[in-house]
């Protein structure tokens, strides 16, 4: 069983927050650029994952030996598009589902 927890952003191009998940101290910086929406994912003050392309429905992370124990996906509510910034705490959610 998966517990999913929703992280909200803003509408902005470019953003970072900083999130406990599962414990644990995460800061994400998410940014957009001409050919998609990216993110960089830093666990404990460690850069785990960068610049990783975000689609809809598609885990961000891949990689469970990273010791996030989950994975970021964002989910388009109106559709199937990949998110883009303008779209961001509305449209499109970003959800952290721990496994």
């Amino acid at each position: 069983m998966s517990t999913i927890t929703q992280i909200p952003l803003a509408a902005t191009a470019s953003q970072t927050l900083n999130v406990v998940l599962n414990q644990q101290l995460v800061r994400l910086d998410v940014y957009q650029r001409s050919t998609g929406l990216y993110m960089n994912v830093w666990l404990n003050d460690v850069q785990v994952v960068a610049g990783a392309i975000c689609q809809n429905l598609n885990p961000v992370v891949h990689a469970d030996y990273l010791g996030l124990g989950g994975d970021f996906v964002f989910v388009d509510t109106q559709g199937s598009d990949d998110p883009t910034y303008d779209g961001l705490g509305g449209r499109y959610v970003l959800t952290f589902a721990l496994m």
